[in-house]
C-alpha cells in the first residue's frame, strides 16, 4: 500500500476495500478521478483515459455536456430542491408519458433501486399477491429482494432462489421464485403452476449483456397476459438507452410496468415507476388508511436540478440520427472486438446490443445467466486491467457506449482491445506502469 498514490490511500482509510461499491481497477491502477469532459475522464495525476464505464450507465451523451450543464446552472438559481411540484419535474413526467409505450402516469424516486423496489411493492398492492418471479442473473438492485439469484456460484433448482449478500432476510426467500432467462418453456410452465401466488414477474427485457432469444419477450407477455399477472420491464440499463421509448420500442414488446433510471437523468440521482392509471392509483394519498394505499415518499423525489438534467438529455437524444449513429459507433466496437478475439484464437463471446455489450471468454452461447457461468474469470479481468493499463476504462461486465465518441477513440479503442486480447491469448502480464493517455 506504500506505494499507493496518497490521495487512493486516504480512500482505503475511509472507505470499506478503499472503494465506493463494488468496481475495482486492479493491483497497481488505482487512480482517483479529477473531472470527466465528453468522452474522456482524467484522473489526479492528470492522466487521461477513454470512458466507457459511463458512471455505470447515466453518461449516453459524455460527461458535462453543455446543454446539460447549462440546464443545471439555470435550475441552481432558483433552487436545490423542494420535495413539492415543480415545472421540470412534470415537464419531465410528460415526457415519459409520450416517448414509453406503457406509461399514463409516472411516480419518481431518487434511484433505480428504489424505483424496482417501489414497482414490485406497487404490484403485490394491484394484484393482492406476494410472490415475485425474476429471472436467474437479473439485477434490479441493491434491496433485499434485488440480492437474490443475481450472481451465485452455485444455482439452484428453478424456481429456488438464492441470497447473494449477507443480511438478506432467509424468510425472504419464500416470497421469490426464479426463471431461466430465454427458456420460455419452462417460463411459461412456471407461471401456469405459481401464477394465482404471484404479484408480478420482473424482468430486464435485455439481461445485463445477454440478447433476448426470438420470441422470449412476446411470448412471457402473452403467458402473463392470459394468468392476469402484471409484467414489469426493469429498464434501467435500456431506457432511453437502445431506443428513445427503451426495450419496448427496441423489441416491440409493451408490460403493465417498467422502471427508469441512469440516462433518464443525464448523470443526476433520479428513477422513475411508469404505467397505467389503473395500477399507479395505489400511490394516490387520496387512498391513505384504506387497503389499497402504497405509501411512497423521498426526501429528493421530484428533484428538479435532476429533472432541468433529464430534460437537457432527452432532448439531445431527440435529435434526428441520434440512435442510428449510437447504433452505428456501438456496432463497430463490438464487431471489432469479436474480430480481434478471432484473431488472437480466443474461445470468446461478444455479446449484446451495440450501445452496452461486453466480451465473455467461454466457448457457449451466451443465452442465460448459466451459460455466463461457463466463462474463464480469470481472463476477463485480465482483460479489463491491460485495457485500463491502456487508457480504456470499462465495467467489470458491460462496456458502454456514448454519443461522445470520436472516430479517433473508437480506432483508439479497438488497437487497445487487440493489445488487452494479445496478452490475454498469451497467458500473461507487464509489470505494472503507466496506464493512461497523457
Amino acid at each position: 500500500m506504500s506505494d499507493l498514490p496518497d490521495i487512493v490511500r486516504r480512500a482505503a482509510r475511509v472507505f470499506p476495500g478503499g472503494v465506493l461499491g463494488s468496481h475495482r481497477s486492479g493491483p497497481g491502477l488505482e487512480f482517483v478521478v479529477r473531472e470527466g469532459r465528453g468522452a474522456y475522464l482524467w484522473d489526479t495525476d492528470g492522466r487521461r483515459y477513454i470512458d466507457y464505464l459511463l458512471g455505470s450507465g447515466p453518461m449516453l451523451l459524455g460527461h458535462a455536456h453543455p446543454a446539460v450543464v447549462d440546464a443545471v446552472q439555470r435550475q441552481l438559481d432558483r433552487g436545490s430542491t423542494y420535495m413539492l411540484l415543480n415545472e421540470p419535474i412534470i415537464e419531465l413526467a410528460e415526457e415519459l408519458a409520450r416517448a414509453v409505450p406503457c406509461c399514463e402516469q409516472v411516480r419518481f424516486t431518487s434511484s433505480g433501486s428504489e424505483a424496482t423496489f417501489f414497482a414490485l411493492r406497487l404490484a403485490r398492492a394491484y394484484r393482492r399477491r406476494e410472490k415475485i418471479m425474476k429471472f436467474e442473473g437479473g439485477w434490479h438492485g441493491t434491496h433485499d429482494y434485488g440480492a437474490m439469484s443475481v450472481s451465485t456460484r452455485s444455482p439452484k433448482a428453478f424456481p429456488a432462489p438464492t441470497l447473494d449478500s449477507a443480511g438478506v432476510p432467509h424468510g425472504l426467500q419464500d416470497t421469490v421464485l426464479v426463471a431461466p432467462y430465454n427458456d420460455l418453456a419452462t417460463t411459461e410452465a412456471l407461471i401456469a403452476t405459481y401464477h394465482d401466488e404471484l404479484a408480478a414477474v420482473i424482468v430486464e427485457p435485455y439481461q445485463r449483456v445477454i440478447v433476448p432469444a426470438p420470441g422470449f419477450l412476446q411470448g412471457l407477455r402473452a403467458v402473463t397476459r392470459r394468468y392476469g399477472v402484471p409484467l414489469v420491464f426493469d429498464e434501467i440499463v435500456t431506457g432511453f438507452r437502445l431506443a428513445y421509448g427503451g426495450a419496448q420500442e427496441y423489441y416491440g414488446v409493451v408490460p403493465d410496468l417498467a422502471t427508469f433510471g441512469k440516462v433518464l437523468a443525464g448523470g443526476f440521482p433520479l428513477g422513475a415507476v411508469c404505467g397505467p392509471a389503473e395500477i399507479m392509483r395505489h400511490f394516490d394519498p387520496a387512498l391513505e388508511g384504506t387497503p389499497d394505499y402504497v405509501w411512497q415518499a423521498g426526501t429528493l423525489n421530484g428533484n428538479p436540478i435532476a429533472a432541468g438534467a433529464g430534460l437537457a438529455t432527452l432532448s439531445e437524444l431527440r435529435k434526428p440520427g441520434t440512435y442510428q449513429r449510437l447504433h452505428r459507433v456501438g456496432a463497430r466496437l463490438r464487431d471489432g472486438l469479436q474480430q480481434a478475439a478471432r484473431r488472437h484464437g480466443l474461445a470468446a463471446q461478444v455479446s449484446g446490443e451495440p450501445p452496452v455489450f461486453d466480451i465473455l471468454f467461454t466457448e457457449r452461447q451466451v443465452v442465460d445467466y448459466r451459460a455466463t457461468l461457463t466463462a474463464d474469470r480469470e481472463q476477463i479481468r485480465r482483460f479489463n486491467e491491460e485495457c485500463l493499463r491502456r487508457g480504456v476504462v470499462k465495467a467489470v461486465n458491460k462496456i458502454y457506449v456514448s454519443l461522445a465518441l470520436s472516430d479517433a477513440d473508437v480506432e483508439q479503442t479497438l488497437a487497445v482491445f487487440d493489445e488487452a486480447l494479445a496478452v490475454v491469448a498469451a497467458g500473461t502480464s507487464p509489470q505494472h506502469g503507466e496506464s493512461a493517455t497523457s
